[in-house]
């Protein structure tokens, strides 16, 4: 047997100890320490990234969905920070829902782990503040540690005591961000504030009149001089906090 086999035999066991055997050259009371040891990582790391998430499920519960996790999905980073954003993948994608899963499950385990995601994104040194009186001649961007989101559910208020079955007849609108103490904020946002930023974002370097243009064009029961004077308030408020920025072009 090669090297890579034996390797591939030890982690098969590690991840289904109940349905892989353990390697015949290892005492059992050696690997349980390694059972242990990858496994414990793993749901520390997952446990502390969503937990309004694991609150909702008895401890039993929730072990079985981490090992679930752990047995069944391939991670494609081997960084602990990457974990999170696994697991958010891992619920999208391969695992199929349980009776015990809440049906808000995806909506609040995206929204906690966006806080780990900005809290960790390396800056664009390119990035530059907006003055007020440079919003309205430079070009727009969406800083690369601020996200803007929608959610069917209003993730913000979930709780043990508050848990919704069916999604709101309007999505919740948020933007978080990292400001100046490089601390993660929350802010609640509204559907013209998220077109806005929605713009923004897929068309980097607009210019503050071809993003009203672009609003004009999606919104046409306001007329132009309305959505200027909307979008220049509320950029405003948004560069302030540095959730828009411009970009230096050298």
């Amino acid at each position: 047997m090669s090297f890579i086999d034996v390797q591939n035999e030890f982690m098969a066991h590690i991840r289904e100890p109940n349905k892989q055997p353990c390697p015949t050259d290892v005492e059992d009371r050696r690997m349980a320490i390694y059972r242990d040891l990858f496994f414990n990582n793993i749901n520390g790391f997952v446990s502390s990234a969503f937990p309004v998430l694991k609150t909702l499920y008895s401890d039993q519960q929730w072990l079985l969905l981490v090992r679930q996790f752990f047995s069944e999905h391939d991670c494609q980073s081997p960084y602990f920070l990457d974990i999170g954003e696994e697991f958010i993948t891992y619920l999208m994608t391969s695992y199929v829902p349980r009776e015990s899963d809440p049906v808000f499950m995806l909506a609040l385990a995206h929204y906690e782990w966006i806080e780990l995601d900005v809290s960790v994104m390396k800056a664009d040194p390119r990035e530059l503040p907006l003055s007020t009186n440079k919003l309205t001649h430079s070009p727009l961007y969406l800083s690369k540690t601020a996200r803007n989101l929608s959610y069917d559910y209003p993730v913000q208020h979930i709780s043990e005591e508050f848990q919704p079955q069916q999604p709101s007849e309007q999505p919740y609108f948020f933007v978080v961000y990292r400001d100046e103490s490089d601390e993660v904020q929350f802010l609640a946002t509204n559907a013209m504030t998220a077109m806005l930023l929605s713009i923004i974002e897929n068309e980097a370097g607009s210019t503050f009149e071809q993003v009203c243009q672009q609003v004009s064009e999606n919104a046409p029961q306001f007329n132009l001089e309305q959505i200027t004077q909307g979008a220049l308030s509320t950029l405003t408020a948004m560069a302030q906090r540095q959730i828009i920025v411009t970009k230096n072009q050298d």
